[in-house]
């Protein structure tokens, strides 16, 4: 079993930016990725980033540029930071890992850009 506890969520203006952190713990070996992903109201839940264990990332075309995501090992955390948010980034973020076929996810942040 794996757990993960996001935080780092928050209010903040359009221009501004904030850092997501995704705390892993329980079996966190042989992981094939990481990655975050988010819901708006009324949406459906979407891709945002991932990180694999090669270090490699991929990102959603409208946050190319904007968000970066990184990982500490010794932490056994993944990092989202968000630079020149706009209100559509608006939602609740969650952080998964992938491990030998299985998704686990964390319970979710919520962060709400304000014009």
């Amino acid at each position: 079993q794996v757990q993960l506890v996001e935080s780092g969520g928050g209010l903040v203006q359009a221009g501004g930016s904030l850092r997501l952190s995704c705390a892993a713990s329980g079996s966190i070996f042989s992981i094939n990725s990481r990655g975050w992903y988010r819901q708006a109201p009324g949406k459906q839940r979407e891709f945002v980033a991932r990180i694999i264990e090669s270090g490699s990332t991929n990102y959603l075309d409208s946050v190319k540029g904007r968000f970066t995501i990184s990982r500490d090992n010794t932490k056994n955390t993944v990092y989202l930071q968000m630079n020149s948010l706009k209100t559509e980034d608006t939602a609740v973020y969650y952080c998964n890992i992938i491990k030998g076929g299985l998704i686990y996810w964390g319970q979710g942040t919520q962060v709400t850009v304000s014009s």
